[in-house]
């Protein structure tokens, strides 16, 4: 099996040193299962690739102690897809070969190990039954480019169709580190099958590895499962740990905990909430919409409007929390049934791509972008107005220019502890009109509660419509 990796960061050639390999000498190192050799087919100052070739022994599989209970077919022992898939014979490889890249670890280029920078992944052979979807669904909302070729079960007979194997390219500007977690922990997942036993030391492998963005990933719940064997014990242990450390850990893309009551305190005296609400719904009546996101839906509020909307046939709300999730879930249970089918909450988070969120004829960001960190602005932007695109798209945020008209608010804080940052009238538009004619929208702004002739509304609204 062969995995390449290839960047074209100047100088090149500093792959080596991330990689902890010689670009110029052919490296092998022995494993339980057969031999890894590390090479480098092309090495120059902008472009270096390393290749990770692991030969497998099929005939010491066979013969060496079983670990994980249970035997195969004879036959099946020793004519399998083993020794040329990416499976977790690859991943285990990934660990001991690559280890310290993995750790983000690189001597004498530490700052570089910390550095995104431009990656291109290659595996020659991925097993994946569950077809292209799923390599996409995995890969995707981490922000990698896919290229996928399927490969025929046998070209002589092309009325047999495609096999279940792949070739897979992936691109992104990511640290060399994440590329390597985010294989280790993925490519046992496409196979569904690992080559040991597993047991609650893999749980705790798959929550180090994991990190964060195993939290937030819309497919998350089907990669524990399929890293775990579909293990039950393990899986809800997993599971929970996960759900445990999104409510206790402050995130950094959206507020974990309920994101408007705290305003609401401030804002209750001029009923702004219900006038933030009701502009909402009034632009997308005036858009013509009937499929609606709700993106940072919080406890379901707005999805309870457009769940009682008429024009409306179908709502999906997205939210980073899952304890918010779980609560709009909830709420939604007191909708008719036949609008329950319609209206759901589901977990996700805007700075990935997420193949759920194409299609719409509209996105809401209620007062949602406050909470996202300002460098990761730009990957919402490329994920709402880029890649989900629908025709309307309508943002609201607070105006800070009005927080001194609050008598409850100190001076100088924000609104709610979680703001990374509250924006002017002037701050708020120069955003939108960029991102608009960035990804080819136009842009109408909407003040929304009492209009002071100084300091202007308290929240401002940006209406984007698709060129």
């Amino acid at each position: 099996m062969l995995l390449t990796i290839t960047t074209t960061h100047q100088p090149a050639t500093d792959l080596g040193f991330l990689l902890h390999k010689d670009p110029a000498k052919v490296q092998s190192f022995e494993l339980a299962f057969g031999v890894a050799h590390v090479f480098y087919p092309e090495a120059s100052e902008e472009r270096c690739t390393a290749a990770l070739l692991l030969d497998i022994d099929p005939v010491g599989l066979v013969r060496r102690p079983k670990s994980s209970g249970g035997e195969m077919p004879i036959l099946r022992q020793y004519v399998n897809d083993r020794p040329y898939v990416a499976s977790s014979f690859l991943s285990t490889a990934l660990s001991k070969v690559y280890g310290t890249a993995m750790g983000g670890r690189s001597r004498g280029r530490m700052e570089l190990a910390g550095t995104a920078i431009p990656l291109e992944a290659h595996l020659a052979a991925v097993p994946c039954a569950a077809g292209e979807d799923l390599l996409r669904d995995l890969f995707e909302p981490l922000g990698y480019t896919v290229g996928v070729e399927s490969h025929a079960l046998d070209p002589a007979y092309p009325e047999w169709g495609d096999s279940r194997y792949y070739s897979v390219a992936l691109a992104a500007t990511v640290r060399l580190a994440d590329l390597l977690t985010h294989l280790s922990v993925l490519i046992p997942v496409l196979d569904n099958e690992k080559h040991y036993w597993v047991g609650s030391d893999e749980v705790e492998k798959l929550l180090r590895r994991g990190g964060e963005w195993l939290q937030r990933h819309p497919r998350r719940d089907q990669i524990v499962a399929r890293y775990l064997k579909h293990r039950r014990r393990f899986i809800r242990e997993a599971l929970e740990r996960l759900i445990e450390a999104d409510g206790n850990t402050p995130d950094d893309d959206q507020a974990q905990e309920p994101h408007e009551e705290p305003e609401q305190a401030i804002e209750r005296p001029i009923g702004l909430h219900e006038q933030r609400m009701g502009t909402v719904m009034a632009a997308l009546r005036t858009s013509e919409a009937r499929r609606v996101l709700d993106l940072g839906c919080g406890e379901g509020r707005l999805l309870e409007l457009l769940a009682r909307e008429p024009g409306i046939d179908e709502a999906l709300g997205i939210d980073v929390s899952f304890r918010e999730v779980e609560e709009a879930r909830d709420n939604l249970k007191r909708l008719p049934e036949r609008r329950q089918a319609v209206i759901r909450a589901e977990h996700g988070s805007l700075v990935y791509r997420d193949a759920r969120l194409g299609g719409w004829d509209a996105a809401v960001l209620l007062e949602v972008i406050e909470h996202i960190d300002p460098a990761r602005l730009p990957v919402v932007e490329r994920n709402v107005f880029e890649f989900a695109r629908p025709a309307t798209v309508v943002v609201t945020t607070p105006n800070v220019e009005y927080n001194p008209r609050f008598p409850t608010l100190p001076a100088e804080e924000k609104r709610h502890r979680d703001h990374r940052f509250e924006w002017t009238r002037q701050e708020f538009q120069a955003w939108a009109s960029t991102a608009a004619g960035r990804f080819g929208y136009t842009v109408r702004f909407v003040p929304i509660g009492p209009d002071d002739a100084k300091v202007g509304s308290p929240t401002q609204m940006a209406v984007f419509q698709c060129n």
